[in-house]
């Protein structure tokens, strides 16, 4: 699985119906509205890191109002779960 973080400038007037269209496409497992300068950050989950290229610049950039977008490939992937799970190594159970 290849995790790629999507930021994208939106025309202010349509960034609702743009999260919407964005969040419709194959690949696209949220779109977030955010504050910043920024309007928008989708988070794209797909097999293989050349299905990137169908859903990047093939579909969430062809989408109206969209102005710009910048993506962000995920390395690893860290979870609230994992960081306990890493902190409480060589720990004894109850301490």
């Amino acid at each position: 699985m290849v995790t790629a973080i999507v930021f994208i400038k939106a025309d202010v007037a349509r960034i609702p119906e743009v999260a919407e269209q964005v969040a419709a496409i194959d690949g696209v497992s949220e779109v977030y509205s955010v504050t910043g300068a920024l309007d928008l950050i989708a988070m794209v989950r797909v097999a293989h890191h050349d299905d990137l290229a169908s859903v990047i610049p093939d579909h969430v950039n062809r989408v109206p109002g969209v102005l710009s977008t910048e993506t962000h490939i995920a390395f690893r992937t860290y979870s609230t779960h994992d960081l306990e799970a890493a902190f409480s190594l060589g720990q004894e159970d109850g301490v």
